[in-house]
């Protein structure tokens, strides 16, 4: 049975609910921008960078980005749990369970600031 070290909360509610609320989140977020695109179907530069320079959006981008890794990491991870055991992969399961989620942290990890740095540096 796989502990709790590599996941990303205490327990598999815990996981359940993450998972649940940031869907909720991104799925918000995913309407907005339709709606906004909808909208505002000629958008431009200066509407597009009017949209992202106010504190709110940043917020709801910022809000969305982390839900999106959240979501990314409790998926993977329930994956790496699921398909990478010694019954599928071999003797060596708890090492590759450990790289893939280790490559898997680091990207989201890569993203997340990447993001960040996007947003908030306009």
């Amino acid at each position: 049975m796989v502990g709790s070290v590599t996941s990303f909360g205490r327990s598999g509610v815990y996981d359940w609910v993450v998972q649940r609320a940031s869907a909720v989140i991104l799925a918000l977020y995913t309407f907005f921008m339709l709606g906004y695109f909808l909208l505002h179907p000629e958008i431009g530069y200066e509407q597009w960078s009017a949209l992202f320079s106010g504190f709110g959006m940043k917020v709801f981008s910022l809000l969305a980005l982390l839900s999106l890794c959240a979501h990314a990491w409790v998926g993977m991870w329930t994956i790496a749990t699921d398909y990478l055991t010694p019954g599928m992969v071999g003797r060596g399961a708890t090492l590759i369970r450990f790289a893939f989620l280790a490559g898997c942290g680091l990207l989201t990890f890569i993203y997340l600031l990447w993001g960040i740095q996007i947003l908030w540096g306009v």
